[in-house]
């Protein structure tokens, strides 16, 4: 056994069984610390208390072994106003007043500053060994229990590893690495306790704050727990040929598991590989960074696309310089000198088609639209239409269709009017009867009031059997307008025969006769007497 030690009593031991059993926490508050009763001795595992008790104080801290996580580190600070006796041996106790532990300690004496001298903060730290330290819990009055400078420090550093800004790194790799050994990183030789940020890892998990060793590598103490690493996360780089003097933080949003949640970082300010200068043209990220930087010479270049080019319009401008002759030629010609100061106009000549001035009923034109012949219709270029075909140009008088042995209206008129003038004032004509018809010594005709009265008194002493007979004509200018219709009274010379009438007078100017008849035998003929009246035209 060791020269100085800490055993877990049997007391203590089955104290720490009846909590596991309970599934309840093993509470330490206490610690004591004895003189061995004036002699150093080896404590045993038998001891339900010091041999003699100087003092008693709350517990300081009790926390793991980094190392070792079954080892628990306890921790007391005696104060410089007692004293005055050796420290041989200690204890620790639980809530309940169980000796849980006893230490044996290595002889050392506590002076007390009023009646010494001096004094000085006696620091106890005792390690022990426990099946399960995850049930160990460390109750304290904190009115009463004093901070060690380790435990301060400790703590101090617990803290800090929480809160975003994180110590520096040497350096930050720029692929995935190989978490094992010493090695070179982004042009730096890493060795043994460094610090480094990876940000490349194959496995995103892994990104992170890491200590080189020549094995394994460890996360920093920083940043090797979930609520040591949070979004926000920032560290400055060191060295590198990418990434020295350059800020990173952890983009990945909350929660984050450590091991577990992808981990993304990202430079917030450094190299970016852009050559320090002036730049017309830059690319931006999304911190603002310039990344990318140039100095165009093209409209291109700047992205302006509503510009002429010096390679365009604007060169070919310059040619202006110098005036320019504008032609035309083909189916027309002209030209004219141009040198953009002012308007230009060109005169058209066209060209010839080949056709003598001249008008012609028919002509051959080209695509152009120029007469390439002229000549005049023969009657093969008409075709043969009938009169429902022709819907325009109809003439409407007699020269119009080249009639000329016809008296036209105003002729007929005259023609006319002089033969009213013949017949006016008392005296009587007789109408041309025709077709066998005679006179019966009454058959007359008038003019008066712009019409023409009649009475006929004929006989027809010829039989033509019951066929319809044009019996007179009106004389030329007189023609009814409507067409009359009656009956008539008939008159027979024996022997006796007898006939139907109906009549009517056409609008050509004749009245005509239809009839049926039956006769005796010898009737010679017939006669029939009747008036009427017609408009002149």
């Amino acid at each position: 056994m060791a020269d100085y030690y800490t055993l877990l009593t049997n007391a203590g031991i089955a104290y720490e069984t009846a909590c596991k059993a309970a599934g309840t926490p093993i509470k330490l508050t206490q610690i004591s610390v004895g003189d061995g009763g004036g002699t150093v001795y080896n404590p045993a595992a038998t001891a339900t208390a010091l041999k003699r008790e100087v003092w008693r104080g709350p517990l300081n801290a009790l926390f793991q072994d980094e190392k070792n996580p079954s080892w628990l580190l306890a921790e007391v600070t005696i104060p410089p106003d007692v004293g005055g006796w050796y420290v041989r041996e200690a204890g620790l106790w639980t809530d309940t007043g169980i000796l849980y532990a006893i230490v044996k300690y290595p002889e050392s004496f506590k002076p007390v500053l009023a009646t010494s001298g001096s004094g000085k903060e006696f620091y106890i730290r005792s390690i022990f060994e426990t099946s399960n330290a995850s049930l160990v819990t460390l109750l304290i009055d904190d009115t009463v229990v004093k901070a060690t400078r380790a435990w301060v420090m400790s703590y101090l550093a617990e803290e800090l590893g929480k809160l975003d800004g994180k110590q520096s790194v040497r350096v930050a790799a720029t692929a995935n690495v190989v978490m094992n050994s010493a090695q070179q990183i982004d042009g730096v030789a890493v060795i043994a306790g460094d610090r480094v940020l990876l940000t490349s890892q194959t496995l995103a998990k892994d990104n992170g704050l890491w200590i080189v060793a020549n094995g394994d590598w460890v996360r920093a103490t920083d940043a090797n727990t979930s609520a040591k690493v949070t979004p926000g996360l920032t560290v400055m780089v060191e060295e590198g040929t990418a990434n020295g003097d350059s800020l990173w933080h952890l983009s990945t949003n909350a929660p984050i598991t450590l091991g577990t949640t992808a981990l993304q970082f990202k430079m917030l300010a450094g190299r970016t590989g852009i050559a320090a200068g002036t730049y017309k043209s830059l690319t931006v990220d999304e911190y603002g960074r310039a990344t990318a930087g140039a100095n165009p010479q093209t409209l291109a270049g700047f992205g302006i696309t509503d510009a002429l080019g010096i390679n365009s319009t604007a060169v070919a401008a310059r040619k202006l310089e110098s005036a320019r002759s504008i032609a035309i030629s083909g189916a027309a010609s002209g030209s004219t000198s141009f040198d953009g100061s002012t308007n230009a106009n060109i005169s058209l000549a066209l060209a010839d088609s080949g056709v003598s001035a001249g008008t012609y009923t028919k002509i051959a034109v080209n695509a152009k639209g120029l007469a390439t012949s002229g000549g005049n219709l023969i009657a093969s270029d008409v075709p043969a239409l009938d009169w429902s075909k022709i819907t325009s140009g109809k003439p409407n008088s007699l020269s119009g269709y080249g009639i000329t042995d016809s008296y036209t209206q105003a002729q007929t008129n005259s023609v006319v009017s002089t033969a009213f003038a013949n017949f006016s004032a008392t005296t009587l004509r007789v109408p041309a009867l025709v077709n066998g018809f005679a006179d019966g010594n009454a058959t007359r005709y008038w003019k008066a009031n712009g019409n023409v009265y009649v009475s006929i008194d004929a006989t027809r002493w010829v039989s033509n059997g019951i066929d319809p007979l044009v019996m007179f004509t009106l004389p030329p200018g007189f023609r009814p307008i409507t067409r009359m219709c009656g009956t008539g009274d008939w008159a027979t010379n024996s022997p006796l025969a007898f006939g139907w009438l109906s009549w009517r007078a056409e609008v050509t100017g004749e009245v005509v006769l239809d009839y049926a008849m039956g006769s005796t035998a010898g009737a010679g003929g017939f006669a029939c007497q009747f008036s009427f009246c017609v408009q002149a035209v």
